[in-house]
């Protein structure tokens, strides 16, 4: 049966944009975490066409579906851990048009993000989203996962940007929703069902995204602090005087040291937290005097210095720095699970304190960092899978994590998605109500359960609600 469904591929899109050696299969195995699974096939569709052909061979072979962008994913989304075939969408690589009169650009799913925002700044535009992964990830990836990043504080998630979507969905059918009219009201919003889905009610194709002009001005600061607490109190703190940056992100001690010893920017690396402030907008006294703003208030705080960037040498020195935090943890240790919790802004000093508990109490280290404006932090704990001992603690403090956030209010992911890592707790987080109304909308699209099956929802879920 295998060779059956192989060959169908093979002449339905051609013999060179489907793989089958396990060697070949090696790369469509895994994502930005430590699991693995080798997949039965991937295949590589260059246009909306093949990939709706590929979805039908597999909705007739009852063959699982794995859509994959450039596998940067935190959270298991794209491991095919039940085998069947990996969509991979990095052909699908074009922006197809930008629309500067209306202020949207039109996309594949495979386009990498910084590339898309470099495209659209090269007419003054700006895609406001984004993702500190914006060199890995994909525009597909980013809308199934409603991607974050630095900006959303002023600017908003992924799925405020986009406006409509082509996707294929479970039986092979093309449905493009939404639209270039800014008010868009008939029928249900299914743009906003399928951002977020996670590859699990549809293959996203193509995007139509909307844009903004290009701010003429920007200023970053970076704030010490000798105390983690102190950091996270100041970001309300710069909330209530009134300024709204464009990014305000949480650095802890840890971060600092490991970024400063790969990177040698002048970072303080004795200091225990650092903010990154950074205010924007097509008027330069009011950017500046936002600035000035958070400045004072993070010295009324207990901020030791703050220093403004003098040029744009030295705020792109700063973003190199927030961007790095992830990679640069791997000198601490062979091993991270990177986690992403939000919690309510007025929590995050306690998310804070708490999340060190844990820390301390299992002796393992958590790093806290993250896009504090916006109460996002991404708890990293720093451990060796080789040794069971820890592994198995992580697992507890993983838990630990996640109840903290519930218990201040807040939830699992603000911009991971829930993948398999998070499924042990999205009922907790949820309800059971809601698990069974949203099992009902993926079983009305996707009767097979074959688009990412395991992801997002319980895969066990047998408690129908009256």
């Amino acid at each position: 049966m295998t060779g059956q469904w192989i060959q169908e591929l093979r002449e339905a899109i051609g013999d060179h944009k489907v793989l089958s050696s396990p060697v070949d299969l090696v790369a469509y195995s895994f994502d930005g975490t430590f699991e693995q699974q080798l997949p039965d096939a991937a295949v590589l569709p260059e246009t909306t066409e093949e990939v709706a052909a590929v979805v039908r061979i597999a909705a007739r072979h009852g063959l699982p579906l794995i859509a994959r962008g450039m596998s940067s994913g935190l959270a298991g989304g794209s491991i095919p851990s039940g085998g069947g075939i990996v969509v991979s969408l990095t052909r699908m690589n074009r922006v197809l048009e930008i629309d500067e009169e209306n202020m949207t650009v039109a996309v594949q799913a495979g386009v990498v993000t910084a590339d898309l925002e470099a495209e659209v700044a090269k007419v003054g535009l700006l895609y406001p989203p984004d993702p500190s992964s914006n060199k890995q990830s994909t525009i597909g990836g980013n809308i199934a996962c409603n991607a974050g990043g630095p900006r959303c504080l002023k600017y908003g998630v992924t799925g405020d940007y986009v406006m409509g979507l082509t996707v294929v969905l479970a039986d092979g059918r093309i449905l493009k929703t939404g639209g270039k009219p800014i008010k868009n009201v008939v029928g249900y919003d299914m743009t906003s069902l399928f951002v977020g889905s996670e590859g699990t009610l549809c293959i996203i194709t193509e995007a139509l995204l909307r844009l903004m002009t290009m701010p003429q001005f920007a200023r970053t600061a970076r704030a010490e602090f000798l105390s983690l607490e102190d950091a996270s109190r100041t970001v309300n703190a710069i909330l209530a005087a009134g300024v709204v940056p464009a990014t305000l992100e949480l650095m802890d001690e840890t971060a600092i040291v490991c970024i400063e010893e790969a990177m040698h920017l002048g970072l303080p690396v004795d200091a225990k937290a650092m903010l990154i402030i950074e205010t924007d907008g097509s008027d330069e006294e009011t950017v500046l005097r936002e600035i000035k703003t958070a400045a004072r208030v993070c010295r009324e705080n207990g901020a030791r210095g703050v220093r403004v960037a003098r040029d744009e040498e030295e705020r792109a020195d700063l973003w190199r720095a927030r961007r790095s935090v992830s990679p640069s943890l791997a000198r601490k240790a062979p091993n991270k699970l990177g986690e992403d919790i939000t919690v309510p802004r007025s929590a995050i000093p306690e998310a804070v304190r708490r999340i060190k508990a844990i820390s301390a109490q299992y002796g393992l280290p958590i790093v806290v960092f993250g896009h504090a404006g916006d109460g996002n932090l991404h708890p990293n704990i720093l451990f060796d899978r080789r040794d069971p001992e820890q592994w198995e603690k992580v697992e507890h403090m993983v838990g630990e994590i996640f109840n903290v956030a519930l218990d201040l209010g807040g939830t699992l992911s603000g911009e991971h998605g829930i993948g398999t890592f998070k499924l042990p707790y999205v009922t907790e987080a949820l309800g059971p109500t809601s698990i069974d109304v949203q099992w009902r909308v993926k079983q009305a699209l996707d009767p097979q359960n074959i688009l990412n099956p395991g992801k997002v929802l319980p895969p066990d879920w047998d408690n129908p609600q009256p």
